[in-house]
């Protein structure tokens, strides 16, 4: 069943895919993909004090329930919130920004504890469960905060003008050259599926709606788990 955040945030998602393209809409259309942007992160990154729909996944939850892996079309919540930070990490920075990476700062590799620095869209299910057993939970959700921290400021820059321009090949080439995206099958057609975006679409999907689809991906592993745990 869907929260009541989960539905007033569809519903503001529908209202900001019409209004982004309007010119008069602007303000409006800036100051709502920040809110839409803020709900599916933590609380941290809008400094909002409003519970937020990822705040409600990380309550109470478990370093098993993290790792723990339930099928191959939900993996684990460790590789759902990796996959959707990387998504959000080079689609604002490389294509928007064309800026660095977050993940390039600050030493993250070593810090998540992982040897993988791509989005996961490959990943098998080995794959799966061994980057969910190694990669470190407090750090992942630091990593992630950063992530949306540097997003929000991305899209407090953006001009109206900036929202219709298409994205750059040298931005894909970058995604590509930097390891973030594989060319391999069932990685790289994100790179033609971005090329037919513009600025405004990337904001659409996936700085909001992409996060939205894995959190509540995650809440479902969390809550399968969760009934596992008390079945015992």
């Amino acid at each position: 069943m869907k929260s009541s955040k989960t539905t007033e945030w569809n519903n503001n998602q529908k209202l900001l895919r019409t209004y982004i393209g309007k010119e008069d809409m602007f303000n409006t259309t800036i100051d709502m993909c920040l809110n839409q942007h803020s709900m599916v992160h933590t609380s941290a990154v809008s400094n909002n004090k409003q519970v937020t729909i990822e705040d409600e996944l990380w309550n109470n939850i478990t370093e098993e329930i993290f790792r723990g892996f339930v099928n191959y079309d939900h993996g684990t919540i460790a590789r759902n919130m990796w996959h959707t930070t990387r998504i959000e990490d080079i689609t604002m920075n490389l294509l928007v920004a064309e800026d660095q990476q977050v993940f390039k700062t600050d030493n993250w590799q070593e810090r998540l504890n992982i040897t993988i620095q791509d989005t996961g869209n490959a990943m098998t299910n080995k794959e799966v469960i061994e980057f969910s057993s190694n990669v470190d939970m407090s750090e992942l959700i630091k990593y992630r905060t950063e992530v949306g921290k540097k997003s929000q400021q991305i899209i407090k820059s953006l001009t109206y003008t900036s929202l219709k321009q298409k994205i750059k090949p040298s931005g894909l080439k970058a995604i590509i050259d930097q390891g973030a995206v594989l060319d391999v099958d069932g990685a790289n057609w994100l790179i033609d599926f971005w090329a037919k975006k513009n600025i405004a679409g990337i904001l659409l999907m996936p700085a909001t709606r992409h996060n939205m689809v894995h959190i509540n991906q995650s809440k479902r592993i969390k809550n399968r788990l969760i009934k596992k745990q008390r079945d015992l």
